[in-house]
């Protein structure tokens, strides 16, 4: 009995630690990354059924994953595209409203030279929260053609690797091998991480690979041959990187999305096939190779319409994620990813910062979408009347519930779909809808003043004062 009681006791303390301890053991955060293509169209990927084109490792992730179908970016062009992404705030109140360019276009069109390194961005929050970051691939949160601006790494990126910055251009195609070294080192330390592999496929110029052009031989259309080549070799890097997930047993902890900046870019069609030189990525095809398809979306690159904004959008995370699963009711934001990536880190928001979406974390694990109390809104420089392209006039749009109000630039031209019922905008329903077009007209005019009548912040290049 003396022996015994010493047992018994250890017996009941084991017992009361052993919940505690359950308690406060702490689920692993897990890994995210997220790939962000370059005018990548809604319908090229096979598993969307384009006829031709062949994404075999996209279309393993949307079969072991889900497709959101009504995902859409804040902006037809790249650069506020990619600013909401960071930010989680649309791309108009930091007065970025188009792509960064030479400082004297910076200038003429009333925007600044670079995304203030002060906003809130992502990678921060991120590490914030334990988070290795890095980004590899295109940036164009500034250009390369301004020498003075940030470099990735003043936004809150441990590693960088990069083109469409100042300092060196990393090359195109070395985006997937830099993202698994990262990945590997992550795991070496045993700590979570955040990437960015913002892919330059298919923005031109194609820079095309013998070995991916064989691929597609046998097609009549060289031109056809030249986006099917580009895009096959970036889905082969986006399956090394899904291979080394699976190699490294984290697949598991891992949330891999797919997605792309802003719709197909499209020529006029008369353009000859041609050789041209990006002072960032080097020499490859022109426009006239660009055969990105929407999907039946109205519009492409630059419009405001679904075809220039509404694009691809494939979220795994097995587990936590269904596979195999297609989600066209669900209404997701680029604005929506800072606050979703932070709740899934544990990662709190800034002081006195206020993202325009909302955390979806619950929408990517299948439950319903909620309501949307705060309306969607985009801003972009259009022509008035339409002049050559006739779905690129739309330089104001505004989404709330099932309805979206396309204006003109002085907003005396309005017109109002039901994308619920209508994706493709086939149908102004302005004169049946009345008050619903009156009411997100005023929620429209209500945003417009809240936004900066310019830039401001450390925000100018130095080239500036030079132009003069």
């Amino acid at each position: 009995m003396k022996n015994l009681l010493p047992r018994i006791l250890l017996f009941f303390l084991c017992a009361l630690a052993s919940p505690r301890e359950a308690s406060t053991a702490e689920a692993p955060k897990p890994n995210i990354l997220f790939l962000f293509a370059d005018d990548w169209g809604w319908g090229d990927l096979s598993c969307h059924g384009h006829p031709y084109v062949k994404t075999p490792n996209l279309d393993r992730l949307a079969a072991e994953g889900t497709d959101f179908q009504r995902f859409t970016v804040a902006s037809g062009v790249c650069s506020p595209s990619r600013t909401a992404v960071m930010t989680g705030q649309f791309p108009a109140r930091y007065s970025i409203d188009g792509h960064f360019a030479w400082v004297p276009q910076n200038e003429k069109r009333g925007m600044p030279d670079w995304l203030d390194p002060k906003a809130p961005t992502l990678p921060r929050m991120l590490q914030s929260a334990g988070y290795r970051t890095a980004h590899y691939g295109k940036w164009h949160l500034s250009n390369d053609m301004i020498p003075d601006s940030p470099t990735p790494d003043a936004y809150g990126y441990d590693e960088y690797g990069a083109f469409n910055c100042s300092g060196e251009q990393m090359p195109v195609h070395e985006d997937a091998d830099h993202a698994i070294a990262f990945i590997e080192d992550s795991v070496k330390q045993a700590k979570p991480f955040f990437i960015n592999v913002w892919l330059h496929e298919p923005h031109t110029p194609f820079h095309t690979v013998p070995k991916y052009e064989w691929r597609f031989r046998d097609m009549e259309s060289r031109e056809d041959q030249i986006y099917a080549s580009v895009l096959s070799h970036a889905d082969d890097r986006i399956g090394q990187m899904l291979d080394t997930l699976d190699r490294l047993e984290i697949a598991e902890n891992t949330l891999v999305i797919f997605s792309s900046d802003n719709g197909p870019a499209r020529g006029s069609g008369k353009e000859a096939l041609e050789l041209q030189y990006d002072t960032a990525t080097g020499a490859g095809w022109g426009i006239a190779a660009s055969k990105g398809v929407t999907g039946g979306r109205r519009g492409y690159k630059a419009s405001l319409f679904e075809g220039g904004i509404g694009v691809p959008f494939i979220a795994r995370w097995p587990g936590k994620i269904a596979a195999g699963k297609m989600d066209d009711v669900s209404l997701i934001s680029a604005v929506d990813l800072v606050p979703t990536f932070c709740e899934l880190a544990g990662a709190e928001l800034p002081d006195k910062y206020t993202p325009d979406g909302i955390s979806v974390v619950e929408v990517l694990e299948g439950k319903p979408m909620p309501s949307r109390e705060k309306p969607l809104f985009w801003k972009i420089e259009a022509p008035w009347p339409a002049k050559g392209k006739p779905d690129h006039w739309v330089a104001w749009a505004v989404v709330h519930d099932r309805w979206k109000l396309a204006a003109n630039r002085d907003l005396s031209h309005t017109e109002l779909y039901d994308i619920a019922a209508d994706v493709g905008e086939s149908a102004d329903v302005k004169a049946a809808h009345t008050e619903v077009a009156e009411d997100l007209l005023t929620k429209l005019k209500e945003w417009q003043a809240t936004l900066p009548v310019q830039p401001t912040g450390e925000v100018f290049s130095e080239l500036r004062q030079e132009t003069r």
